[in-house]
């Protein structure tokens, strides 16, 4: 693992059909270690994840499930995921323990609800760090640049980008994304530029 932005720890896994990384997170933190994402992951990152410790496993949307069977059987914490998206990834496989809401505070984010993708696609919000951690409604692709997924593995493209268009109200400088390369400064302004090119509605 190594430190993105202070305190909160990352790792890679090269997805070869999409040409870019997935990311897992750790978030230390004093009310509690959130485990965001995990993606696969090599048997030295794990002992260095439940070496840390995690109390929670948040799941951002029903697609990136990824390690959090595994983080959880090494660290014992419970896994939550949106209502909405928690049957489909029963249907994975998920050992789901719990459920995040829009609104939802856990530790230092709330939840944001950022439906489109899937139904219950959510992102991470940090409003004092200005951070947003992201899984499917942006990806980072390429470095430095935002984009979304193509249409034909998005439920609703266009309930997807008014999520996107919506986060315009936050005062963003990060955002942790899960897919490609995270935007470390600027990224409200990196934000625009992609809603800028979204077609008229």
């Amino acid at each position: 693992m190594k430190e993105i932005v202070e305190g909160i720890y990352t790792w890679p896994w090269f997805s070869a059909p999409h040409q870019y990384n997935f990311n897992g997170f750790l978030l230390v933190h004093r009310d509690g270690n959130l485990c965001i994402d995990p993606a696969e992951m090599s048997a030295q990152t794990l002992d260095e994840i439940a070496g840390v410790g995690v109390s929670r496993i948040l799941v951002t949307n029903r697609n990136h499930l990824r390690a959090a069977n595994r983080v959880k059987a090494r660290c014992g914490a419970p896994i939550a995921i949106n209502r909405e998206d928690a049957a489909h990834a029963r249907a994975q496989g998920a050992e789901l323990d719990g459920e995040i809401e829009p609104g939802q505070k856990i530790g230092p984010l709330t939840v944001v609800g950022l439906p489109g993708k899937s139904p219950g696609e959510v992102g991470l919000h940090w409003p004092q760090r200005r951070m947003l951690i992201v899984g499917d409604a942006v990806v980072g692709d390429p470095p430095g640049r935002l984009k979304l997924l193509p249409d034909r593995v998005v439920d609703d493209p266009l309930l997807l980008r008014g999520s996107v268009r919506r986060l315009l109200a936050l005062d963003l400088d990060v955002m942790l994304l899960g897919d490609g390369e995270s935007i470390l400064s600027g990224a409200g302004q990196v934000l625009k530029q992609l809603v800028a090119g979204f077609p008229p509605e």
